[in-house]
C-alpha cells in the first residue's frame, strides 16, 4: 500500500554527470514518493530518456558534457518543445541569471533552483509538486539578485517594500496563502497586496491567473 501511495506524486527522470548528485537525487525522489523512471550523464542521454519514458518530470544540470556549459538548459528548452506536458526543473551551482531568466520565459511547468536548495527537503517536495501541477519555481537567490539590480526606470519603483516582498514570492511561484505562511499575515491581506500591485503595474482587468502571471513577467523583465 505504502509503494503504491508513493508513486501517486509522479515519475521523474534525472540528468547529471556528477554520478553520486545523481544517485543521491534518485534516492531523495524514492523517498519523497516520486518513481525514477531513469538516470542520465549528458544532454542526448536525457532526450531520449523523455522521449522513451514520457516522465511527468525532468531534474536536469545546467551545466553537463561535453562542454559543461549550458548544455542542460538547452536540453530544457528541447523537452520544452517537443513535450510541452514534461515539467522541468534545472539545478544550478550558482545564480546565473541570464540562464535562469531564459528558463523561465519558456512558460509554465518550469523550475530553477541553487543545488543546495535540495538539501531542504520540504522545499524541494514542495517545488517539484508545483512544477508537476504546472507552476513555476524561482529560486529566493534569483529573486533576490534581481531586487538588488536597481534601474532608473524600475517599473516596481511606486511599490511599497511590502508589496515588493509579495510580488517576489509570487515570482517564486507561490499561491497567496504561500505568501500569507511565509510573511506571518493572512490570505486576505495578501490579497489585498497582490490587488494593489496589480494596479500599481497598470495591469488591466483579466483573469486573476493571467494579470499573476503578467505582473511576474513585469518583475523579471525590470531586471
Amino acid at each position: 500500500m505504502e509503494a503504491a501511495q508513493r508513486s501517486v506524486r509522479g515519475r521523474v527522470v534525472l540528468a547529471d554527470d556528477d554520478v553520486l548528485l545523481r544517485e543521491g537525487l534518485a534516492s531523495l525522489c524514492g523517498r519523497i514518493g516520486y518513481e525514477v523512471a531513469g538516470q542520465a550523464g549528458d544532454a542526448a542521454g536525457l532526450l531520449e530518456l523523455v522521449a522513451g519514458q514520457r516522465p511527468d518530470l525532468a531534474i536536469v544540470d545546467i551545466r553537463m558534457p561535453p562542454d559543461h556549459s549550458t548544455e542542460g538548459l538547452k536540453a530544457a528548452r528541447t523537452i520544452r518543445e517537443r513535450h510541452p506536458d514534461t515539467g522541468i526543473l534545472v539545478l544550478s551551482a550558482y545564480v546565473e541569471v541570464e540562464d535562469a531568466l531564459e528558463l523561465l520565459a519558456g512558460g509554465r511547468g518550469v523550475g530553477y533552483l541553487l543545488k543546495s536548495r535540495v538539501t531542504v527537503v520540504d522545499e524541494f517536495i514542495d517545488a517539484l509538486d508545483r512544477i508537476r501541477k504546472g507552476g513555476s519555481v524561482v529560486d529566493p537567490s534569483l529573486v533576490q539578485e534581481l531586487f538588488s539590480a536597481q534601474r532608473r526606470d524600475d517599473p516596481l519603483s511606486h511599490l511599497s517594500a511590502r508589496e515588493r516582498e509579495v510580488l517576489a514570492l509570487m515570482a517564486e511561484g507561490r499561491s497567496n496563502a504561500g505568501i500569507g505562511r511565509r510573511l506571518w499575515v493572512t490570505e486576505g491581506t495578501v490579497e489585498k497586496h497582490v490587488r494593489s500591485i496589480l494596479g500599481k503595474l497598470g495591469l488591466q482587468e483579466d483573469t486573476d491567473a493571467h494579470r499573476r502571471v503578467l505582473a511576474v513577467l513585469t518583475f523579471l523583465e525590470s531586471r
